[in-house]
Order: C-alpha cells, then sequence, then structure tokens
C-alpha cells in the first residue's frame, strides 16, 4: 500500500558540498552517504530488487531515497537534517529528497519527524538513542561454515575446523553450520547427505568446549521441498491467487512461509525449538526480508506485523538466553527483536560485486554499507560487519581485515582454518582476541 509522498521541507544546499544519506530497506540494501553529484547504488535487475532492495519501490531518477530515514548534511555549515519515521517499528515511510536550483525539496509518503546534528553519523545516533533501546549483550566469538564451502559443507569438515580451533588456539565461542546441512529450504529438520546427526554434531562441539550454532532463513521455502508439496496452505499467496514470489535463489522460484497460519507457526516453533534441545544455543536467521513482504496472508495483519511476529515466535522457542542474529532483514522492522544484526551485504572473497550492484556479494558494497551504519552498532544491536576472510586466496585481505576490526562488531572467522598462513591465523586470533567478551 503506497501513499502519495506529500512535501515535509525545503532546504538551500551548497550543491558542491551537501551530501545526503540514504537508509536502505533491509541488511543488504546500499547504504550511505552520497555527494548530490554521485548516482546513488540502484539494483541492475528485477530479481535483486525483489531479494535485496524494497520490494515493489522504484526511485525515479535523480532521486535519492531513504526507507524510515534520510538525512541531508546542506554543505553550507547548518545543521545536518534527519528525517526519521515516527514508529519504526509499525510504519517505515519512503523519504525522498530532490535538489533543484539550489534547494533541497524533500517528501515522504508517510509520517516522518525531523531531527537536527553536527553530522550525518551523529544526528542519526541521536535518533536511535531516543528510541531508549536495552543495550545490547555483548556477542560471542564465532566460526562459520559459509565462506569457504558454502553449500557443500559437510559433518567431516566441521569436525576438521574444530581439531583447528584447538591446534591453532584460536578463542572461538560459537561454531556456526551454515548453509548445506538441511535437505531443502523449509525442510530443516530434514539432513542433506552431507550430515549424520545435527544433535551428534552439537555434541561434539560442546564437548570440545564451544557452543552449537546454526543457520536458517525461516520464512523462506523451497517449492521442491517437502513442505511446499504436503502443505500448500502455509504459503503466503499472491492477490490472484498464486504464491507470493520471494525471488530466486538457488536455482528456484521461492515462496514464503505464512507465520500468522495457525500449523505454519507451530511447524516453525517445533522447528526450533527442536534444534535448541539439540543443543544449539546460537541461531542465524537470514533472509528475513521474505517475511515482509506482501501478500495474502491467514490473518489480515500488515505485513510488518506478521514478520514481528514471525521473529517473536522464534525467540520464544529458543529462549531468552539464546543468541539470535538477523541477516537479510527489514533494518527498522527489527528494531527490538535481536542481539546482533547484518548491517550490509554479503562480503566476498573478491572486492568488487556482479554488475557493479552493490547489494551484491563483494568486499567494496559489505564496507560502504557497513560504514554508512555504523550509528545501529551498541544502539539497536551488535553491528556485524560479515565474516572474517584472512586465507591467503582473498583479494586485499588485510584492507577487509581491517574493516571488520574497526566496526567493533561481532567478530566471526569464516575459513578452512588449516588453509590460514602465519598471517592469517594471527589476524583471526587478534580479532577474535579482542573482541568485547
Amino acid at each position: 500500500m503506497h501513499h502519495p509522498f506529500t512535501p515535509v521541507a525545503s532546504v538551500p544546499v551548497d550543491e558542491a558540498r551537501a551530501r545526503v544519506h540514504e537508509e536502505g530497506w533491509q541488511s543488504w540494501s546500499p547504504s550511505g552517504a552520497y555527494a548530490l553529484g554521485d548516482k546513488p547504488y540502484r539494483p541492475t535487475n528485477d530479481n535483486w530488487a525483489t531479494v535485496c532492495y524494497r520490494p515493489g519501490v522504484t526511485v525515479p531518477e535523480g532521486t535519492f531515497q531513504g526507507e524510515g530515514l534520510l538525512a541531508l548534511d546542506p554543505g553550507d555549515g547548518s545543521p545536518v537534517r534527519l528525517w526519521a519515521a515516527v514508529d519504526p517499528t509499525r510504519e517505515v515511510p519512503s523519504i525522498r529528497l530532490v535538489v533543484t536550483d539550489g534547494r533541497a525539496e524533500v517528501g515522504a509518503d508517510g509520517p516522518v519527524k525531523e531531527w537536527t546534528g553536527a553530522t550525518v553519523q551523529s544526528v542519526l545516533a541521536d535518533w536511535a538513542d531516543s528510541l531508549q533501546l536495552p543495550a545490547p549483550r555483548p556477542a560471542p566469538t564465532v566460526w562459520c561454515s559459509w565462506y569457504e564451502y558454502f553449500t557443500q559443507v559437510t559433518e567431516d569438515d566441521i569436525h576438521e575446523n574444530l581439531r583447528a580451533m584447538e591446534t591453532l588456539d584460536l578463542p572461538i565461542d560459537v561454531v556456526q553450520i551454515d548453509d548445506g546441512y538441511q535437505k531443502a529450504l523449509g525442510d530443516w529438520l530434514t539432513l542433506s547427505g552431507r550430515f549424520r546427526s545435527r544433535a551428534g554434531i552439537a555434541d561434539a562441539i560442546r564437548a570440545r568446549g564451544r557452543r552449537a550454532g546454526i543457520w536458517t532463513a525461516p520464512f523462506l521455502v523451497d517449492p521442491a521441498s517437502d513442505l511446499a508439496a504436503e502443505h500448500p496452505e502455509w504459503l503466503v499467496r499472491d492477490a490472484d491467487g498464486g504464491f507470493t514470489h520471494a525471488g530466486r535463489n538457488w536455482g528456484h522460484d521461492l515462496r514464503v512461509l505464512d507465520t500468522t497460519h495457525p500449523e505454519a507457526a507451530a511447524y516453525l516453533t517445533d522447528v526450533f525449538r527442536t534444534l535448541r534441545a539439540e543443543g544449539y544455543d546460537y541461531f542465524k536467521v537470514d533472509f528475513l526480508y521474505a517475511g515482509a513482504l506482501d501478500g495474502v496472508r491467514h490473518s489480515t495483519v500488515d505485513p510488518l506485523t506478521a514478520y514481528r511476529e514471525g521473529i517473536r515466535l522464534i525467540r520464544e522457542a529458543i529462549g531468552e538466553d539464546a543468541y539470535l542474529l538477523g541477516c537479510g532483514a527489514p533494518i527498522l522492522a527489527s528494531i527490538g527483536l535481536f542481539d546482533a544484526m547484518r548491517v550490509s551485504p554479503d562480503t566476498a572473497p573478491h572486492r568488487r560485486p556482479e554488475a557493479d550492484d552493490y547489494s551484491q556479494p563483494g568486499q567494496d558494497p559489505a564496507e560502504f554499507t557497513g560504514v554508512g551504519r555504523q550509528w545501529q552498532h551498541g544502539r539497536f544491536w551488535i553491528n556485524d560487519p560479515d565474516c572474517l576472510m584472512a586465507r591467503p586466496a582473498v583479494e586485499t585481505r588485510e584492507r577487509w581485515a581491517a574493516h571488520v576490526e574497526a566496526t567493533g562488531g561481532l567478530m566471526a572467522s569464516s575459513d578452512r582454518l588449516l588453509s590460514l598462513d602465519e598471517w592469517g591465523v594471527a589476524t583471526t586470533r587478534r580479532l577474535l582476541g579482542g573482541a568485547d567478551r
């Protein structure tokens, strides 16, 4: 439901020196400050527009747009101005800025409040402080399977790295099994052929004095999954009666679990209670944008309410003491729900993203948006800048490590540990050892 834009401010600017900060919709959406002559990062294809930006929203050429937040440094010495959603967990208006004849014309399609401050990051921080959230818990240090093994991870890979942590004396609290252990998206409790026992691997991790962590994409359903075949009524529909389309990934057009359906909610609760009972107490929940997509649900609630209720369901199932990390999540709609949050697109062993789309994996986009969202750290959650990769095969690994270290956020290693050289081991040990513990 998109409302018309109404004017909210007209501000004189120094066109050579002014800067505009756009806040993107979700974890992977580009967020950061631009000069007026810069071209802001936009989706380069329709699929990425759904999976990585605010779905169904296109921004006119020559327009800056923030989702729920837009800041302007006029560049003439006058205060920085911020336009912010009034109640960001319920409504996230789009806020637009166009410069005409030396003036910034600002409009929004929902209620916003204006703030002023000294710098872009400080006014964003002031706004975040005004929400008076409790301070987030410090993050544990993590080893994650993703950036070395991707979906091909095996149980033996986990065992090898468990042994290597001891051999290399690495200060790792949590061993997180990422995508690849499960048979299909949606069939979370059915193992792929590469794992023998989920409870068994959790026991092995804990027997070595570490915590067991696991990845899910709780709101996504693969159409080829058993869940989709057996319970089509658990999926969100579009207005025409087809299935809501959550974009294309893993080679499939993905569907969305309707967590407002009592049986689907019970299933999701059972998944997370089971994982918790098996010994997992660190949960990375990913591709969360899907839970906030428009569609016809069992209950007639708006998508942001459905999303927040879905996350609350997960939190209830895992318990308050478990650690919850969000990713691919609608940022403002997630305030108050998570211990830690990915605040950027994925990093990668390379710098440049595919098609120069700054929502896609690459060190350049991960740094751009990670820096742009530094103000969220310690206010909404612990920022997750994405994993350290310190192996020799990683392009500009020194620069990437410096970025991860500078954020002060969640410190996670994602290398095959035996592939690290002396620099890689020393850097991993130093960054994980220096985390707030």
